[in-house]
C-alpha cells in the first residue's frame, strides 16, 4: 500500500471473521475484512472522537492517515499495538470503572449509530434462514427465535434510558495495556441501555457498574446468549469452535434461568 511502515513478517493474533496481525518490525496492528463485510469507516470515525474526548479506547496507528484502506478485495484499518501490562488479567473494578467512563464518552458522540434492535434483527434474520443456518434443527431454531422476539419486547417494554454503547464489550475486546483497560472492536456499537452492554461482562465486572436495573440486566443477557448463538450457527461463522458454542448455548436457553455470563460457557 506504499505507507511507509517496515514490514518483514505479520504475526495472527486472532482469526475468526475478521483477521487480525501484529506487523512487524514496525509493530503495527492491523485488522482486515472483506471489502463489503466490514463496517471499517464508521469504526475509525468513532475512534478518533472517542480517542480526542480521553475515552479508554486503543488509538489508531499515528504514522499513517486515520482511514480504511482497500487492496485487492480486503479492507484494512492500522492501530497502535500494546504490549499486555501484566498477565493477571484485568481487576473487574478496573473493569467496570473503564466501561463507565467508556459509556460516559459514548454518550458525547453524534455519529449516527444503529439500534441494538437492529442487531437483534439481523440475528433473526439469520436464524429464520435454513440456508444460512443449515445446521439447526427445527425446534432449535423455534427457540431461538423465540427467545429473541421475547427478550428484545422485556426490554423495549420497560422503557430504560438509551445511549451509544459498544455493543460487545466482552474480555475479548478489552486490553490490559499500562494504560489501563482499553476497549477494541467498535464495529458493534449501537444505541442501546447501558445493560445490554454489562450483559457480555463477567458478572464480577457488573457488580462494580453501579445503578443498573438487576432484572433489566438479567433480561439482557438472556437475549444476548440467544444473539450470539446466531451468530454461531452462521455457515459462514469462521470462529474457532463456533459450532460446540452455538450448541452449549442452546442447551443453557433450554434449561433456562439464571442466564450465565459468556465467560461461564464451556
Amino acid at each position: 500500500m506504499g505507507l511507509g511502515l517496515s514490514v518483514g513478517d505479520a504475526v495472527v493474533v486472532h482469526n475468526s471473521n475478521k483477521l487480525a496481525l501484529r506487523v512487524l518490525p514496525c509493530d503495527v496492528f492491523a485488522r482486515v475484512a472483506l471489502v463489503g463485510q466490514e463496517v471499517a469507516a464508521s469504526e475509525v470515525a468513532l475512534a478518533r472522537c472517542l480517542s480526542a474526548g480521553g475515552s479508554p479506547v486503543a488509538a489508531l496507528e499515528p504514522r499513517v492517515d486515520p482511514r480504511v484502506y482497500q487492496s485487492d478485495g480486503f479492507a484494512v484499518t492500522f492501530w497502535t499495538y500494546y504490549l499486555a501490562a501484566t498477565d493477571d488479567g484485568i481487576p473487574p473494578a478496573d473493569y467496570a470503572s473503564a466501561l463507565r467512563r467508556l459509556h460516559a464518552g459514548m454518550r458525547e458522540v453524534t455519529t449516527e449509530t444503529p439500534h441494538f434492535r437492529d442487531r437483534v434483527a439481523e440475528a433473526d434474520r439469520l436464524v429464520a434462514n435454513r440456508d444460512q443456518t443449515p445446521g439447526l434443527a427445527d425446534a432449535d431454531r423455534a427457540l431461538l427465535r423465540a427467545t429473541l422476539g421475547s427478550a428484545l419486547r422485556t426490554i423495549e417494554h420497560r422503557g430504560a434510558t438509551e445511549q451509544v454503547l459498544h455493543g460487545e464489550p466482552h474480555p475479548g475486546n478489552v486490553l490490559n495495556t499500562s494504560r489501563g483497560p482499553l476497549f477494541i472492536d467498535l464495529e458493534t456499537c449501537c444505541r442501546g441501555p447501558i445493560e445490554f452492554d454489562l450483559a457480555h461482562v463477567p458478572d464480577e465486572v457488573s457488580a462494580h457498574y453501579q445503578g443498573t436495573n438487576p432484572e433489566l440486566l438479567h433480561e439482557c443477557r438472556r437475549l444476548v446468549l440467544a444473539m450470539v448463538a446466531a451468530w454461531r450457527w452462521d455457515a459462514r461463522d469462521e470462529f474457532p469452535n463456533g459450532r460446540q458454542a452455538g450448541k452449549d448455548i442452546l442447551a443453557v436457553l433450554g434449561q433456562g434461568p439464571p442466564w450465565p455470563t459468556l465467560d461461564l460457557l464451556p
